[in-house]
């Protein structure tokens, strides 16, 4: 079994920095696609970054201000997110799987609690 812990986020306002960290434990070797997904009020879930296999992928909204990355050594998957706008804000949610080759639910097996992150202007 693997276990997703979210953590990191908060408020801010438009244009500041936050980055949102991602606790990975339990059977991690099975693990080669990790992602972000966010969901705000009202809308549906949608994708925001993945890694799998060490190729990073960026939804086109946040593409030049996030930056998915993951510490092996700590087993932590990392989001910066910079030039943070207030149609960034939702809950953001860690995810996991086997392989990714797309956004769609079922390359995702594990999901986080998820953090929430509110910009304001």
């Amino acid at each position: 079994q693997v276990q997703l812990v979210e953590s990191g986020g908060g408020s801010v306002r438009t244009g500041e920095s936050l980055r949102l960290s991602c606790a990975v434990s339990g059977y991690t070797v099975s693990v080669n696609c990790i992602a972000w997904f966010r969901q705000a009020p009202g809308k549906e879930r949608e994708g925001v970054a993945r890694i799998n296999s060490d190729v990073r992928t960026y939804a086109d909204s946040v593409k030049g201000r996030f930056t998915i990355s993951k510490d092996i050594t700590k087993n932590t998957l990392y989001l910066e997110m910079n030039n943070l706008k207030p149609e960034d804000t939702a809950m953001y949610y860690c995810a996991a799987g086997r392989a990714c080759y797309g956004w769609q639910a079922g390359y995702f097996t594990v999901w986080g609690q998820g953090t929430q992150v509110t910009v304001f202007s």
